[in-house]
């Protein structure tokens, strides 16, 4: 697996704590749905235990109340999250490109001081003697054998 750069590796544990957190609003959700049936079954109680029913319902409906308030706010953070990934990537996309154009002009910038230097220069053709002379030994050994 390649490695990846630190952007990569927050973006990708950005989008897997929006994945946890989406995951979590959606059981969240289900739970307030089941205590709202089970706060309206409470309701249409007997009449015989009537303030007992009308206690146990009006608790039941703040939990309920709450438990949507909350299913909401997860919801909401799950949502942030997601684009706080996507600004991960965004910021990746824009990186990208200015990072290309330093290593760039970072090479220019050695090119030009090995050529302006009388020394360097010297060493840098005799490099390029050296490594033409090896092409061309290797070339005609390659062609050698081609013909064999």
């Amino acid at each position: 697996m390649a490695t990846q750069t630190p952007i990569q590796r927050q973006a990708a544990a950005k989008r897997a704590a929006a994945t946890r957190k989406r995951n979590a609003a959606k059981r969240s959700a289900t739970a307030t749905k089941a205590s709202g049936r089970r706060t309206r079954g409470a309701a249409s109680g007997a009449a015989r235990n009537a303030r007992s029913n009308a206690r146990s319902t009006a608790r039941a409906a703040g939990t309920t109340t709450a438990s949507a308030a909350d299913t909401a706010a997860k919801a909401a953070d799950a949502a942030g999250t997601r684009l706080g990934a996507a600004a991960r990537n965004a910021q990746r996309a824009l990186l990208i490109p200015v990072g290309a154009l330093a290593a760039a002009g970072e090479a220019v910038r050695r090119t030009a001081e090995t050529y302006a230097d009388p020394g360097r220069r010297a060493r840098q053709f005799d490099r390029f003697e050296r490594r033409g002379a090896k092409a061309l030994v290797w070339g005609q050994r390659s062609s050698a054998r081609r013909t064999r």
